[in-house]
């Protein structure tokens, strides 16, 4: 992303804003070379150009050369920027194709506005996000969504998807044909949804933070925490606690991913985060191991210790709490039991 902030320098009467510097700059340079420089902007940034081009003063070439001297073998003495507007529409098809052209100079229809919105709204969202969002639609919506996007962006999407859907997703994406416009607005409806959820994760962008504090402390340190939170805001406490996993919620992490999470685990730091545990701790853990693994742990334990430092039993109970949260970040494990499994089970 270029930085307008990184333009300077003294300028003469009526001052140039920081997008009006970046225009002159650019102008200056040529379509060659600023074509070259358009990917280091943002969609914004760039709009915020374009306008600023297009009301852009002649600028003298004294002050001109203070903007750009550090490219000064780029730029022609003051030379093109007279015409400003059609200038930066020539830089612009020099970098960009058509369809972003049109874009940016707003010159689409406005179902053509409205449906780059949607679209061009989802490529500054984690890839890993969308992933697992379209992980959960049907093959044909998730191959109309990634011939939607922008490319560069569809390809990390892609990437997030499992590995035995990838291929036939990328079949149907090729064989694509003509969808309904019926159905292709059923499917926007569904990728407005997602933009929500994007939002929303944003938003709770300070939830994250606070939960990744808590997430280093002791359980007696997060408890008291989050009561003390409480008595201020028991929304606050709703959307951090989801968020927080320590060593003793293992128990409530479904099997499968406990068993998965936990052979990968050196011996010694089960050990030392098991001592002082409750017999139930004990053997939710031990139980999720191999019997061998098993069998050394408890010979281990059953060893009476000089004394217990509780800053090594914490140290080692914090590392297979990260290790768990790393590895449900890549989609490996789950933390906790999916609340429509949990429905399952209390209906059976």
């Amino acid at each position: 992303m270029m930085d307008f902030d990184d333009f300077g320098g003294a300028v003469a009467e009526s001052p140039l804003s920081q997008a009006e510097k970046a225009a002159a700059v650019l102008l200056a340079m040529g379509k060659g070379v600023a074509g070259k420089l358009l990917k280091y902007f943002t969609q914004s940034e760039l709009q915020m150009i374009i306008a600023s081009a297009q009301r852009l003063r002649t600028i003298p070439p004294d002050e001109l050369l203070v903007l750009v001297n550090e490219f000064e073998d780029l730029f022609t003495e003051g030379t093109g920027l007279m015409d400003n507007a059609a200038a930066i529409e020539a830089i612009l098809e020099e970098g960009l194709t058509p369809e972003e052209v049109d874009g940016l100079l707003g010159r689409r229809t406005a179902f053509q506005a409205y449906e780059s919105s949607i679209w061009d709204r989802l490529q500054d969202a984690d890839p890993a996000f969308v992933g697992k969002f379209l992980a959960r639609e049907h093959p044909q919506t998730v191959a109309y969504i990634l011939s939607m996007l922008p490319s560069a962006f569809g390809a990390k999407v892609l990437l997030q998807l499992p590995d035995s859907r990838r291929a036939d997703i990328m079949n149907r994406t090729v064989n694509m044909k003509e969808v309904s416009p019926k159905a292709a607005q059923i499917i926007e409806n569904r990728v407005l949804e997602l933009i929500t959820a994007i939002e929303a994760e944003r938003n709770s962008a300070g939830s994250a933070k606070v939960a990744d504090l808590m997430n280093e402390l002791d359980k007696p340190q997060v408890d008291t925490l989050l009561t003390s939170l409480e008595t201020i805001s028991k929304e606050s406490v709703n959307k951090v606690r989801p968020k927080i996993f320590l060593f003793e919620d293992l128990l409530v992490m479904p099997q499968r991913s406990r068993v998965l999470l936990l052979n990968d685990i050196a011996a010694d730091i089960l050990t030392m985060a098991l001592r002082g545990a409750s017999a139930e701790m004990k053997e939710g853990v031990l139980s999720a191991i191999s019997p061998r693994q098993r069998r050394m742990i408890e010979s281990d334990l059953s060893v009476p210790t000089a004394s217990l430092n509780p800053r090594e039993v914490a140290i080692a109970r914090r590392a297979v709490a990260q290790e768990a949260i790393r590895l449900a970040s890549a989609g490996q494990i789950l933390l906790k039991e999916p609340e429509e499994a949990k429905d399952e089970q209390a209906a059976a």
